[in-house]
């Protein structure tokens, strides 16, 4: 007999998810638009001492890396440091973190979705923007494993255009290795500034960990996918930024509209100048595609415990999808890109994916042995390194920040307040 019942509106979401989507999924969130338009600000703030910025960038990130994958394999669930705030150091920081991860990806949704309309259609940008978030959220809509595909052929897209910058930039006549020294101009400030806004590129492995909830066997899966995807970031991000230095210098860097897109001219090769501008375009849907997925994940996570409309919740019970919460954040993504320009959100939310990060960092801190602790340096670098890189962004950036998670703490003292009187 055919069972008539309906599956809950809050059931589990299903694990389909393998180690090569896994990887793919956050190679698509960290290989994105932030290697086509983070160079320029970075040089700009390091000077000669960008490669310093991007190491020191990669270094917190491996350090929140290995604390995610390690709490992402104790708590398999939706949520990513949302979950393992709530569960190793309190329901607030948990909170906290949901609260920074969202507000600060929702603005990241928009800039990306603005910068594909951009490239796409310079006059039309905020129309093409629209249009996309419509598109991929539908995309998300449909299934998990239409979006790990998508994923997957966006990357490839995407890494065959570096390779091409690549490649053209440090065979060219115009590549000068002496550009690559570092000078006096490189200042410590200037170096951490640099290396805040170079992690906002890298921040795209905590969407392996918000999905864990739907990884195949999550334990040994996700502290793999991990460090691999990163680790394969770092290459590709030190080969491009190696490449433009060698070519603008620093100076012709940090000055350049479309980095990248003035590598392949200055190189001698102007014809592939609409290629990287067709790849930039396609690595902000990359982007999108895979900002989108992790903060209805997270919205789903804090929606199942209130801090959000319960009704966002639901889970679809033939796609398997938080469909109410996918639909929420394509619905303020699509407001934000039709009205607003957002590139300076860019700052915002390096500060608030850094305070999530830092969460990340003091609750791996609080595994014991047998809870798969990593070593004590990765944490207390992690959170040091987080701490430090936030406060060293431009000051616009850590006031709004700063401003927004207040806003958001005051929210969370106001609900508890308010459910202690009723249950009087």
């Amino acid at each position: 007999m055919v069972s008539t019942r309906t599956p809950s509106p809050e059931g589990p979401l299903k694990r389909r998810l393998g180690l090569a989507d896994a990887v793919m999924i956050g190679l698509g969130s960290m290989i994105g638009a932030g290697i086509f338009a983070a160079l320029a600000p970075a040089a700009r703030a390091a000077g000669s001492g960008l490669l310093l910025g991007l190491a020191a960038a990669a270094v917190v990130a491996y350090c929140n890396a290995t604390s995610s994958a390690r709490l992402a394999a104790r708590y398999p669930a939706s949520g990513g440091t949302y979950v393992y705030g709530r569960e190793r150091l309190g329901d607030f920081w948990g909170y906290l973190a949901g609260w920074a991860f969202v507000v600060g990806k929702i603005a990241s949704c928009a800039a990306m979705a603005l910068t594909a309309g951009s490239y796409v259609w310079p006059e039309q940008a905020h129309g093409v923007a629209v249009a996309v978030v419509a598109a991929l959220t539908a995309v998300n809509y449909a299934g998990i494993h239409k979006s790990a595909w998508l994923t997957r052929v966006i990357v490839g897209v995407v890494l065959a255009v570096l390779a091409v910058v690549v490649v053209a930039g440090l065979t060219s006549p115009a590549a000068d290795p002496g550009r690559l020294d570092i000078g006096a101009d490189a200042t410590t400030g200037g170096v951490l500034q640099a290396a805040g806004l170079l992690f906002f590129a890298f921040a795209g492995y905590a969407r392996i960990a918000t999905l864990g909830e739907e990884v195949r066997d999550p334990a040994r899966i996700i502290p793999r996918a991990i460090p691999l995807a990163l680790g394969l970031t770092l290459v590709v991000y030190a080969a491009v930024a190696v490449a433009a230095l060698a070519v603008l210098g620093d100076a012709g860097l940090g000055h350049a509209v479309a980095p990248l897109a003035a590598v392949v001219r200055e190189a001698g090769l102007p014809g592939l100048v609409p290629v990287v501008q067709a790849g930039a375009a396609v690595a902000a849907t990359g982007s999108l595609l895979a900002l989108i997925l992790g903060v209805s994940r997270t919205t789903l996570a804090m929606a199942r415990d209130r801090h959000l409309p319960h009704a966002l919740a639901a889970v679809h019970p033939r796609f398997s999808v938080p469909h109410r919460a996918e639909l929420a954040v394509g619905a303020v993504v699509a407001i934000l890109a039709a009205t607003a320009d957002l590139r300076g959100a860019i700052g915002f939310s390096s500060f608030g994916v850094l305070v999530y990060y830092a969460i990340a960092n003091a609750g791996a801190w609080t595994l014991g042995p047998d809870e798969g602790r990593p070593p004590r340096a990765v944490p207390a670098i992690g959170l040091a390194g987080c701490l430090v890189l936030a406060f060293a962004l431009p000051l616009s950036s850590v006031v709004s920040g700063a401003a927004v998670l207040a806003a958001g703490a005051a929210v969370y003292v106001l609900r508890r307040a308010l459910t202690r009187r009723e249950g009087l």
